[in-house]
């Protein structure tokens, strides 16, 4: 029916399907297919000669026994231009379950079997259409909830680190060419006896590219899993209530009972167009009990590898001790200034807030300053960076690498290429090049079937 007899490669390759949108009714659902048989089935639903590559037709969706399945729009991409690098077929129908079953119904009898969940994602990592990293990022960018997720996502799908891993394997491949033409060639005239040293410049440069890329990269890694704000102080300084007003709901029990938070509390809001969670902690204090005494445990847990602290002091007391706890960064508040502000000290050597959460006074100035220090902290770059722990061991390997090579110019050239060649290895192993197919699975399971 106008299918050419596919190659050896593609018959070592099943032809799969899966619904590309949400389940349950609606308007449109789509019904991708991406196989050497992709062309073939598409003909054999609509009992008709496909339409031309990447243009819409309406037609009657068959199935086996000629019965009417639906009226849809469908579309045929060939290889090597379509999304997985393959030739593949796209079924616009109605969003019925009734429909979608009675297609896959069909679909499995014509002998296709259902994708995995990322298959087609890694059928295109698999054909050259992605690497993993711009993998990564199509998987962050189904996944993003804020803009600040959004846009980094974006360009890294788009290629953003992949433009970076590769200006640094071209500087590692220059640097190791001069080094082995050294090796190779020591009797040629037209080969430099310093031509070794000469790549000594280059390693330098590059070192310096990937110590300030590590340097910034607990910035993607935050943006794309979340800035922590954990508030801390005495019990009844009003953390709860502080929380509550943030969170803009009542998301704490506010109680005068000392101790009433045990357990950390999360909240999950955007400031600046990036996600935040803030944790509201157990009162630091001397536990009367376990219970009690395990919350205060974790709450200056919390406050230690929270990336900014909201110390709360109550106005009306003298309860200082939540100082010991911060950092030069983070922020005291002092609160219940609606019931004393006599107290207000001066000199503080932290940035600090006076305000009411039992009124909301200075909390409009409160929220302005912790949306430009999420800005300052964390706000992405132009340039894309490492957004996850995988990229930083990459890069870490690498670094490494470089750094023995640049020491050993001046003991033996050969050991600088053994070494250069180990920080190639590293680069290849962000892009996914090599033989990591426990990462592979892992990175393409976090994909939705469809997808």
């Amino acid at each position: 029916m106008g299918k050419s007899t596919p190659n050896n490669s593609e018959e070592n390759s099943d032809t799969i399907f899966a619904l590309a949108t949400a389940s349950g009714r609606a308007g449109v659902a789509i019904v991708r297919i991406s196989g050497p048989k992709s062309e073939t089935i598409l003909e054999n639903l609509t009992r008709r000669k496909s339409p031309a590559e990447r243009t819409a037709k309406l037609r009657i969706l068959k199935d086996v026994s000629g019965k009417h399945i639906d009226q849809a729009l469908v579309l045929l991409f060939n290889k090597p231009d379509s999304v997985t690098g393959e030739n593949m077929a796209e079924l616009h129908t109605h969003g019925s379950v009734a429909v979608i079953d009675a297609l896959s119904k069909t679909l499995y009898e014509m002998g296709l079997r259902q994708a995995k969940p990322g298959e087609f994602t890694r059928r295109a990592f698999e054909n050259g259409r992605l690497d993993l990293t711009e993998v990564e990022g199509l998987s962050d960018l189904i996944d993003s909830e804020s803009e600040g997720q959004r846009r980094q996502a974006l360009r890294q799908m788009e290629g953003g680190l992949k433009q970076i891993y590769e200006g640094w394997r071209t500087k590692i491949l220059d640097a190791l060419a001069m080094v082995e033409g050294e090796i190779d060639f020591p009797d040629e005239g037209d080969v430099p006896s310093s031509l070794a040293h000469q790549a000594g410049s280059n390693l330098t440069e590059l070192t310096k590219e990937l110590k300030n890329t590590l340097a910034n990269s607990k910035r993607g890694e935050k943006v794309r899993s979340g800035i922590e704000i954990a508030i801390i102080g005495a019990p009844n300084a009003g953390k709860s209530s502080i929380l509550n007003r943030l969170a803009r709901r009542d998301v704490a029990i506010v109680s005068k009972e000392a101790g009433t938070t045990r357990d950390i509390i999360e909240v999950h809001l955007q400031m600046a167009g990036l996600p935040v969670k803030i944790f509201d902690t157990a009162g630091l204090r001397k536990a009367e009990n376990t219970i009690e005494a395990e919350g205060v445990r974790r709450a200056k847990k919390r406050a230690q590898n929270a990336d900014l602290c909201l110390g709360v002091i109550d106005l009306t007391k003298d309860n200082n001790e939540v100082l010991d706890a911060l950092n030069a960064r983070d922020f005291i508040l002092y609160n219940k200034l609606d019931l004393d502000n006599t107290k207000v000290p001066e000199n503080v050597s932290r940035e600090t807030f006076f305000l009411s959460a039992k009124t909301g006074l200075g909390f409009e100035v409160l929220e302005t300053r912790l949306e430009e220090e999420i800005k300052t902290r964390f706000m992405l770059t132009e340039q894309a960076g490492l957004t996850r722990s995988r990229h930083k061991q990459c890069v870490n390997k690498a670094l490494l690498a470089i750094e023995n090579a640049t020491n050993n110019l001046a003991i033996a050239p050969e050991l600088t290429g053994a070494d250069l060649r180990e920080a190639l290895h590293a680069i290849k192993e962000l892009a996914g090049e090599t033989d990591i197919e426990a990462v592979l699975d892992r990175v393409f399971a976090q994909f939705c079937i469809g997808k």
